[in-house]
């Protein structure tokens, strides 16, 4: 159920969180905050948990807190896993790709956001604000810059399990609008955005009202 949040960066090699490349995890919890989140590095937001779900019968201890959750609303429970809400679908490009592909990447597939790759390694999460933003920002031929030579922002990453609730609070603590789901193996398996959200939210509030 961890969260972590990734610093900015150019798209050099992996800059998923450290624990994928054999980091001990540190004792840090979300209620107890020794400093505030510093994203001049990664930081584990859940460790305790995350360190706790990969002892044995951890799966199983898993589906018996989600069943015993199931029978409350949505919007009520007291833990929703990411898995059940997040978009499978990712759209990703090498961070050879130029600035302008990424905009027709999106407008091509009608998304937001883009997982920019280095090598087959998650090097970034990037999001059509930012990318707008950025070419804002920039000089009058921005739009062939290789991503590559761009600093991208920084991003959260969950995993399957993490508690969506408690990723909503991240991702306002941090003002971004999506996390990118990550297996145990390290690979990108789904995202989060402000939208599913919303649709959850909507859908709840929907058969409420019909009621």
């Amino acid at each position: 159920m961890a969260i972590f949040v990734s610093e900015p960066g150019r798209p050099v090699g992996t800059r998923l969180p450290e624990i994928f490349r054999g980091r001990r995890v540190g004792d840090v919890t979300e209620m107890t905050e020794s400093q505030p989140i510093n994203t001049g590095h990664s930081d584990v937001t859940d460790a305790e948990f995350q360190q706790a779900s990969y002892s044995a019968g951890h799966h199983r201890a898993l589906e018996e807190y989600g069943a015993a959750a199931a029978a409350e609303p949505w919007d009520q429970r007291s833990y929703l896993p990411v898995s059940s809400l997040c978009t499978p679908a990712l759209y990703s490009l090498p961070a050879t790709a130029t600035v302008a592909e990424a905009l027709t990447t999106m407008d091509d597939h009608g998304v937001h956001h883009l997982v920019i790759t280095a090598q087959d390694n998650v090097a970034g999460l990037i999001d059509l604000r930012w990318l707008l933003s950025w070419l804002h920002e920039s000089n009058a031929d921005a739009m062939s810059h290789s991503l590559v030579h761009v600093e991208l922002p920084a991003f959260l990453t969950a995993s399957p399990e993490t508690d969506a609730h408690q990723l909503a609070r991240l991702m306002l603590a941090h003002q971004l609008n999506a996390a990118l789901v990550v297996d145990k193996s390290g690979r990108p398996s789904g995202i989060v955005t402000s939208t599913d959200y919303l649709k959850l939210y909507a859908s709840v509030g929907g058969k409420h009202g019909m009621v």
